[in-house]
């Protein structure tokens, strides 16, 4: 990665703003028609984290795999 692993911590934390405020949005949009509640932002945060929680390591593993190849 060299030098350019210095960016890596910020660039996660833009990605996770932005990816809670694209699903706070989607969800107003479709929370309407399912018949739930508007999820706030501080709630889409909550939710962005959980699915990156189960997400990065299903990633990990995938990368690992393919990279042993």
């Amino acid at each position: 990665m060299g030098c350019m692993a210095i960016f890596a911590i910020p660039s996660a934390g833009v990605s996770f703003f932005f990816s809670a405020w694209v699903l706070m949005l989607f969800a107003g949009v479709i929370n309407p028609w399912l018949g739930l509640k508007t999820v706030s932002y501080v709630e889409a945060m909550v939710i962005t984290i959980a699915l990156w929680i189960v997400v990065a390591p299903l990633v990990a593993a995938v990368a690992g795999s393919r990279r042993r190849r």
